[in-house]
């Protein structure tokens, strides 16, 4: 059976080999990402380089690094870190001038953090492993206490749950990724700790401006950003549920309940939702999964996700491949469960004439022994429409620009490839039909759902048609020499 799930892997430029690439590929990646806060813009074009080597089906995803709390650099006397112990006292104090943290005074990257955190409040660092509690202010400074024993160290993660930040949405560095992703012509910028939907519009404003289809997907990281999602996928192509900072931000038996509702918001707004973080964590060192790891996958699959990721399981893991491998075999497993992914219509139709024919494409597939769904596609949308509903038959898309097609290796169950416009409409299904009876993926008897355009390529769907594979092409055919005949 085909995997429906789509796999995202990060890959880093200290291993993007053409071989590497070219393996993860073959065992199932679908999507590259690069992670900004690891690379810089040169080191970054030699893996989009080695990827677009193997193929140009895989999409690539890089990551900003957004408006996120830290400490500032260490001063050098304090190079290894500051020991704190329980019941310790600790001054806080924002900066935008990144003034050197010390003994004195812990600074983080907020000059306003003193106005935005009440006393009481919980202050998390480097990724919770130290707790302090807010216990007064003076002046300019937040008097902590220290909760648990540990080492404060230089640049590391601030989270502070319940308490909104008001740091600029993008980071220079942001921006240049950003200008270096549009002149790479890559396919998603994945925005971290999107908090509300300007978050997003600053990044898409320099898109607009700089005329770029680049696709925005919003890492939600935060309490701010589960509690806005309404607004930020009005706005958003896509949405990446980043648990470790969100696991932070949230208490540990809220995050379960955080992720099956934004992936049912998602699959509301139609749009492609991502649960990323610690997947198969354990397999950075051992070359098999936990049993837990395993359930965590199935459970994401079992809420049909659009895709799954990998962090540093690929992008430094000693087992990367068979990390791909896990994964697809737990997708592929999970997916023959029919009794499970019984079709849950929750994609809205909003009026939206492709919407409609999607889900009439998607409800014929699963009452009629349909084969699979060929589409046609100029932008993508009638592919992203279809996986919002989750089709549990194959679908085959056939789309007129090569971003079209990667973008829809990012959606549900999707089997994209690209091919130039062509004058007669009915050189669609015909084409496509002839490479997947090639393929010996379809027959001459086996039924399939068709939805397509009456008006040309770049007007949208228009039409459902269902018929064997043998009729459609004789249709095609004799259409198309009516056509060359006049």
């Amino acid at each position: 059976m085909q995997k429906k799930t789509k796999i995202v892997a990060t890959v880093s430029d200290l291993r993007c080999e053409v071989d590497f690439i070219r393996e993860l590929y073959e065992n199932g990646m679908n999507v590259v990402r690069i992670n900004s806060a690891h690379v810089t813009p040169e080191s970054a074009t030699q893996v989009v380089k080695n990827v677009r080597a193997v193929s140009d089906r895989i999409a690539i995803l890089v990551d900003t690094k957004g408006p996120e709390l830290r400490i500032t650099a260490m001063d050098e006397k304090f190079s290894d870190g500051i020991p704190v112990r329980t019941d310790d006292a600790v001054r806080i104090k924002g900066t935008s001038k990144g003034e050197l943290s010390s003994d004195k005074y812990i600074f983080v990257n907020d000059d306003k953090i003193y106005d935005s955190v009440h006393v009481g409040a919980y202050i998390l660092i480097d990724d919770g492993d130290i707790e302090l509690t807010v216990c007064g202010k003076q002046d300019d400074m937040l008097i902590c206490q220290v909760n648990n024993e540990g080492v404060i160290k230089g640049k590391k993660s601030v989270n502070i749950p319940g308490v909104k930040i008001n740091l600029p949405s993008l980071t220079e560095k942001d921006i240049t990724f950003i200008h270096w992703a549009i002149d790479m012509e890559i396919d998603f910028i994945a925005h971290s700790f999107v908090r509300k939907k300007e978050d997003v519009l600053a990044v898409k404003k320099i898109l607009k401006e700089r005329k770029s289809p680049i696709k925005v997907i919003s890492k939600i990281e935060n309490q701010e950003g589960v509690d806005n999602i309404d607004e930020i996928l009005d706005v958003t192509y896509g949405v990446m549920v980043a648990r470790g900072d969100l696991g932070v931000e949230l208490p540990a038996a809220q995050i379960p309940v955080a992720q099956r509702y934004l992936v049912k918001k998602c699959m509301e707004s139609k749009k492609p939702v991502i649960i990323a973080t610690q997947m198969l964590h354990s397999m950075i060192k051992n070359p098999r999964p936990t049993r837990a790891e395993v359930s965590d996958i199935a459970n994401a699959i079992y809420q049909r996700v659009d895709a799954i990721m990998l962090s540093g399981e690929t992008a430094n893991g000693d087992y990367p491949i068979e990390a791909i491998k896990t994964m697809c075999s737990v997708a592929s497993e999970i997916e023959k469960d029919t009794l499970a992914l019984t079709d849950i219509e929750m994609a809205r139709i909003n009026n939206e004439i492709t919407a409609q024919l999607a889900r009439s494409a998607v409800r014929a597939s699963t009452n009629l022994p349909v084969k699979a769904l060929l589409i046609d596609s100029m932008s993508g949308r009638t592919g992203r429409y279809i996986a919002a509903f989750r089709c549990q038959k194959p679908v085959y898309a056939v789309c007129y620009t090569p971003i079209a097609m990667r973008l829809l290796a990012l959606s549900y169950g999707v089997e994209a490839e690209y091919r130039e416009p062509v004058g007669y409409l009915n050189d669609f299904p015909l084409n496509l039909i002839t490479d997947l009876k090639e393929e010996k993926k379809v027959r001459d008897r086996d039924l399939v759902v068709v939805v397509g355009g009456s008006f040309g390529v770049a007007k949208g769907a228009s039409y459902l048609e269902i018929g064997t594979i043998k009729n459609l092409e004789d249709k095609a055919l004799g259409i198309n020499e009516m056509f060359k005949g006049e």
